[in-house]
């Protein structure tokens, strides 16, 4: 009896063993609060005019939100399923036994991942799309809400060259008419992205397409072109970044875009195992006579131009242009901390080419068991040719921002 009931054992084991080879599921999930105060942070510039209601960001004021989410992963031999569900709130955006949400529950990522060959891929769904540093194409995970896009990819890896097509078409369901004068939306994207590594040389091109509709004014698409590389090359103690892209064609508005262009260089330098300096320059093209200048479109713009997003995050789409010229270290403090700091110096590109200020970001880490604590401060200092309409008011003279987050990820399953 002993030796059928191993037998039995040992019969059981290797089939949850090659079942759990073919297929597998996680359960997991995030919570993220992270408190603010906001003094400055994310004004929005006015380009043309005034802002009679006043210059947006100037009153200082706290806030907290938080972003929760359960998220399923489902793996077998020919394809992966994942499901992310996802609320982000404020607190304080629902009154005390309110029956009401704050309408930001959602399904914020749910894809399939489809194997077609050894080294093709087919990925459907919503999902986000990063390449790169993010600078056009980023999940944009600071903002507790984040980014995604409802599209199709094909993918095809093989011999050190990676090939991306995407595809993706949006509608209210109901007709060819989509409504995209919010948020920068698109009715219709398409690109075209090619990676190769060759040791300590990387190089990605991107080819990129967007069509846009506004009901406002005609109800005739408009399409807007975007293209460049990106480049890495590392060695044993430096690391050289660069991007250089081009857009063509309209925006929004059948606002026209005509050789506007973003390049950028950054360095890195690694002193110790612990100390890293950098530099960099970018450089994004601003208003014309006949053309509005370059606009980053759907990368995780908060990584760069300064931290309190006075630029490219929901503002400046149709300012100067911008020349940014930071420093930076990133070092470990106390052994288990890490920190940075950034300086930025910033003008504008073209027409008037005003200065418009400097910022200083300071950023603080530290990994406990099962949990992350992040802490900044950045202050800004507001150049006084920096564009103010005569009907808003003077800036101030201090313009700061501070924040603590608290980001948590679970395993359940």
């Amino acid at each position: 009896m002993r030796i059928k009931k191993v037998d039995f054992t040992l019969i059981l084991l290797l089939i949850l063993t090659k079942y759990s080879a073919i297929a597998q599921f996680s359960l997991s999930g995030e919570f993220r609060p992270r408190t603010e105060y906001r003094d400055g942070f994310n004004y929005k510039y006015q380009n043309t005019g005034g802002n009679t209601s006043g210059r947006k960001g100037t009153s200082g004021y706290i806030r907290t939100d938080a972003r929760v989410t359960l998220d399923a992963l489902y793996t077998t031999e020919s394809y992966t399923a994942f499901m992310k569900i996802q609320e982000v709130f404020i607190f304080g955006d629902r009154q005390q036994i309110s029956t009401e949400g704050n309408g930001n529950f959602r399904m914020q990522e749910a894809w399939a991942d489809i194997k077609l060959s050894k080294s093709t891929r087919f990925k459907i769904g919503r999902q986000p799309v990063s390449y790169d540093d993010q600078r056009i194409l980023g999940g944009l995970g600071w903002a507790q809400q984040a980014r995604t896009h409802d599209l199709g990819i094909l993918k095809h890896n093989n011999k050190g060259y990676s090939i991306d097509l995407g595809f993706a078409y949006n509608g209210d369901g109901k007709d060819n008419i989509y409504d995209t004068s919010a948020f920068f939306s698109y009715q219709s994207m398409a690109f075209l992205r090619v990676n190769k590594k060759y040791n300590n040389f990387n190089i990605s091109a991107l080819a990129l397409s967007n069509s846009f509709q506004d009901q406002i004014i005609s109800q005739a698409s408009v399409n807007l072109f975007t293209g460049g590389i990106h480049i890495d090359y590392t060695t044993n103690k430096f690391i050289f970044s660069a991007n250089g892209f081009i857009q063509n064609g309209e925006r929004i508005e059948e606002i026209e875009v005509d050789g506007a262009f973003l390049t950028g260089l950054d360095i890195q330098y690694n002193a110790t195992e612990k100390t890293v300096f950098g530099l960099g320059g970018e450089i994004i093209s601003g208003n014309t006579d006949t053309s509005v200048g370059f606009f980053p479109l759907y990368g995780t713009n908060h990584k760069f131009n300064g931290l309190m997003d006075r630029f490219y995050v929901g503002n400046y789409a149709n300012g100067n242009g911008l020349i940014d010229i930071n420093i930076s270290i990133k070092t470990h403090i106390f052994k288990t901390y890490q920190t940075s700091v950034k300086a930025h110096v910033f003008k504008e590109q073209s027409q008037s080419k005003n200065n418009l200020g400097q910022e200083v970001d300071f950023v603080l880490s530290k990994n406990f068991n099962g949990y992350s604590l992040q802490a900044g401060y950045s202050q800004f200092f507001e150049s006084d040719e920096y564009p103010n309409p005569s009907l808003n008011p003077e800036a101030k003279n201090t313009q700061n921002w501070a924040w603590l987050m608290l980001t948590i990820k679970p395993n359940f399953l």
